[in-house]
């Protein structure tokens, strides 16, 4: 029986591996989205079938990004008669290169309900961050747990919430 060791591949020059990574954000600061400078919308689907589709009012959103960079903070607020809420998140990670994938809660009425929100990064500079991205979530499950309800005339399974937004 003969042993054969394999060349390990070194990483390519560019890249550090995991410890010492810094998420694609800017530098460290508090951003707010500007008047004008997002669009969200909320979706509501029934299978393969969008059965509702309507704009909803970002309130505010601010990101704050520490000096580590570490821990970045991400808040959406949403201002609107079918979806008065909050979306904080608690976790911010970078997944498939340039992209970011935020664990928070969803604030409603009162209650709060877990998302995953994936954002893609469409341009970074120093003091400013566009992305763009959306959160899944099963419509029954958020139902019965805070109380949201779309109308009665719309039937859905689950609910699709797109933000786009302008950090500066």
């Amino acid at each position: 029986m003969t042993t054969v060791t394999l060349p390990t591949v070194p990483p390519p020059p560019g890249s550090r591996g995991g410890a010492g990574r810094r998420l694609p954000l800017p530098l460290p600061g508090r951003y707010t989205v500007a008047p004008g400078r997002s669009l969200t919308e909320l979706t509501a689907w029934y299978g393969p079938l969008p059965v509702l589709r309507r704009r909803v009012t970002l309130g505010g959103a601010s990101l704050t990004v520490p000096e580590d960079a570490e821990h970045p903070s991400f808040r959406y607020e949403f201002d609107d008669r079918p979806l008065s809420a909050v979306l904080t998140s608690e976790q911010v990670d970078e997944v498939h290169g340039g992209r970011l994938q935020l664990t928070g809660d969803l604030g409603l009425n009162g209650l709060t309900f877990p998302v995953l929100l994936r954002l893609r990064v469409v341009e970074r500079a120093d003091d400013r961050l566009l992305v763009v991205g959306h959160a899944r979530l099963p419509y029954r499950l958020l139902r019965r747990a805070t109380g949201f309800r779309l109308p009665w005339r719309r039937p859905a399974t689950r609910l699709r919430l797109l933000v786009a937004a302008e950090f500066a």
